[in-house]
């Protein structure tokens, strides 16, 4: 007969947290927190899936408390002693995050610009508007000219949802066949940031300024220069690693002037595609961002998976938390078992 034995219960608190914490992919946690119920409380009562996220994911430190609306109104009715709604926040937070880690690494991959905000500036507004950028074709947006070279632009887009895993900009600066030697006006170099706005936004953003936006959002992450060869194919600026952009706002800064104009003498930058890729996750995650602080509350849309019923004996529990398992896993994956 074989004999099963619980090594976790034989080891202490240090040793099983240094063993679990070399698990490196969210799905293995979750499989790992269905073994039994003591691996189950171990895992939630850790904050294992919430630690590993973090360490994917240090954007994600800025979170102040996890949300799931659709259980708000069940919860306030709902009385017990703290130990019980620390428990319960546990254990959401052990099911959201885990999910959110996933989420990160497997939605699938998307164009992720919305629309545009803003300008530095715009040579003949509208004609040549920053919202040319938005899709490819013969349209493009201009500068304003600038008679020295090292006079910097920025462009402001609203992304597609306020939760995005950036992972690569593509930019196509313009070239003007219209012009004596098809001159192409790209930058020297660029720069991304990403953020959120100090206020909150419309949806509907209207017609893009000519405004510079540093007083109007607080960037969260700016990457290295990329060096823009001056040539008007599609270039690519892939980012060290994914970027989790909490508030949906991007800045591409074009830093420094390599054309000048014949007729006027003046240096230009004109670009004519901008294309964002990555994972939005607005599917199953919302945020509010509470005030200039940069904290935020994350919003879980989705249903949580079914729980463990509190009378289970060991011998269910172990069955039970199989069926969780898979459940969860394939959640994860983005596919959706019977039940589910």
């Amino acid at each position: 007969m074989e004999i099963c034995m619980d090594f976790l219960s034989c080891l202490d608190h240090d040793t099983s947290m240094k063993i679990l914490m070399c698990l490196e992919d969210p799905s293995d946690l979750v499989r790992a927190s269905s073994v039994s119920r003591s691996w189950r409380d171990f895992v939630i009562a850790n904050g294992l899936c919430k630690q590993l996220c973090l360490t994917m994911f240090p954007h994600l430190l800025r979170v102040d408390c996890v949300i799931e609306p659709s259980c708000v109104k069940e919860k306030a009715s709902e009385v017990g002693c703290s130990k019980f709604v620390e428990w319960e926040t546990l254990k959401r937070e052990h099911e959201v995050y885990a999910f959110l880690a996933q989420g990160c690494l497997s939605f699938p991959f998307e164009e992720c610009i919305k629309d545009a905000i803003s300008a530095s500036s715009t040579d003949n507004y509208p004609d040549e508007s920053i919202r040319n950028t938005l899709q490819p074709g013969n349209r493009y947006w201009s500068s304003k000219g600038q008679r020295k070279a090292a006079v910097p632009e920025t462009l402001v887009y609203k992304l597609v949802a306020d939760i995005c895993v950036i992972t690569e900009i593509n930019i196509q600066p313009f070239q003007a066949y219209f012009q004596y030697g098809s001159p192409i006006y790209s930058a020297e170099s660029v720069r991304f940031r990403l953020g959120h706005p100090k206020c909150p936004m419309d949806d509907t953003l209207g017609e893009p300024l000519d405004d510079s936006a540093d007083d109007k959002f607080i960037w969260t992450y700016s990457s290295s220069e990329f060096p823009m060869a001056q040539e008007s194919c599609l270039q690519n600026f892939k980012l060290p690693e994914p970027v989790v952009c909490i508030g949906g706002i991007l800045q591409i800064e074009l830093l420094r002037r390599v054309q000048r104009q014949e007729m006027d003498g003046l240096f230009y930058i004109c670009v004519a595609y901008v294309q964002v890729k990555g994972r939005p996750l607005s599917s199953a995650f919302g945020v509010e961002m509470l005030g200039p602080s940069g904290k935020f509350v994350l919003k879980a849309k989705r249903s949580s998976p079914p729980s463990l019923p509190e009378d289970a004996s060991y011998h269910d529990v172990h069955l039970h938390g199989l069926v969780d398992s898979e459940q969860m896993v394939n959640l994860l994956g983005g596919r959706s078992t019977h039940g589910i």
